[in-house]
């Protein structure tokens, strides 16, 4: 890498992180911030800058506004290597989420401290804001096993900074390991330490079928809280949010505003999560980060007006290193306070970290 790339990249990355700590951005400042974003990846990412220049943008004519920037469709990762650096410069690299008709893609970073300090401060507002140290169940990919599920790797982040001990792993080939879980849950009652439980849809659901069969519910300490993350259809079954949360919140002995849904994607360095204001209502709106921002377009990617349907992009600056502006296959609706997920066009295929967790059950 050149003199010129490192302070340039030092520079964002400053100014990144010093956004993310003041936890704000208004308008204005994203706008600004997004676009600088991307004139840096216009000049270092290749493969962006081609697919940029396919659409009619020179240096003449960069974006003034994060709504203008391109956005790459997410399977274009499984096509090129979208990173500023080589593929064998980035410290760390995700694979996306595949199926049997689809091949897995890679985000490559350039270094994991951006992508850890956006992780740690969204896991912070929607989760740890009365700032408990909690003891992490962990329903999700294990690293040691998985090293580049994004999923695995930001919980493991989570449970090392934020955790009172080292977390659990639940997660078997042949399902949850209730017998390991309900011990590890018993011993945090003992302990008077309150449990965060990190699931995908799948796995939750494997959970409470693995206790419906026992006969038994595991209830958690006074305090714990559960993040659900991944959609809510395996391959073998579907089960609808509501049920799901009915099910848990009466397996687990808590309220149902105490399972709070994720929505990310491996292709994004930050993650939404249901506002504390819709929780345990009908509706959860998803809450962006303040450098995160939802923009939802029609068929010919115009930009919609709240409130109105279409295919969700976002424009995740903490993306410094990769793709600042992703298109998804996901539908949704900008409402007061966030965006409303309402499932994916027709032929998507599947995809999420559900899909992860389901593999690692069935394989």
């Amino acid at each position: 890498m050149s003199g010129a790339y490192r302070a340039e990249a030092g520079a964002l990355d400053a100014r990144i992180r010093a956004v993310i700590a003041a936890g704000t951005l208004d308008a204005a400042a994203f706008d600004d911030l997004a676009c600088a974003i991307f004139a840096h990846q216009f000049h270092w990412n290749a493969a962006y800058a081609a697919y940029a220049r396919s659409l009619g943008i020179d240096e003449a004519r960069l974006p003034r506004t994060a709504a203008a920037i391109p956005a790459v469709p997410a399977a274009a990762f499984k096509d090129a290597a979208l990173c500023t650096v080589a593929p064998s410069e980035a410290a760390v690299w995700f694979e996306t989420s595949g199926t049997t008709q689809a091949r897995s893609g890679r985000h490559y970073l350039e270094s994991p401290a951006l992508y850890e300090a956006a992780l740690l401060a969204g896991f912070d507002r929607a989760l740890l804001a009365d700032g408990a140290r909690l003891r992490y169940a962990l329903l999700v990919p294990d690293p040691r096993e998985r090293p580049h599920s994004s999923l695995g790797y930001m919980m493991a982040a989570v449970a090392r900074e934020r955790g009172d001990g080292p977390p659990g792993w639940y997660l078997r080939e042949d399902g949850v390991d209730l017998d390991a879980l309900a011990a590890d849950i018993a011993r945090a009652h003992l302990d008077g330490v309150s449990v965060c439980i990190a699931t995908t849809a799948f796995a939750l659901v494997a959970l409470l079928d693995g206790l419906e069969r026992a006969g038994r519910t595991l209830p958690l300490p006074p305090g714990s809280r559960v993040m659900e993350t991944g959609g809510f259809k395996g391959r073998t079954r579907v089960v609808s949010r509501d049920e799901l949360y009915r099910q848990a919140a009466a397996a687990f002995g808590i309220d149902q505003a105490q399972i709070v849904a994720e929505y990310g994607m491996t292709e994004l360095s930050s993650q939404y999560y249901d506002s504390h204001a819709s929780r345990g209502s009908a509706r959860r709106v998803k809450e962006p980060v303040p450098w995160l921002r939802p923009i939802v377009v029609d068929q010919a990617g115009r930009q919609l007006p709240d409130g109105v349907v279409g295919a969700i992009r976002h424009v995740d600056c903490a993306n410094r290193s990769s793709v600042v502006a992703i298109e998804t296959e996901d539908l949704g609706a900008i409402v007061p306070g966030g965006l409303v997920l309402l499932g994916r066009e027709e032929g998507a295929a599947a995809r999420g970290c559900s899909l992860d967790a389901e593999d690692l059950i069935r394989r």
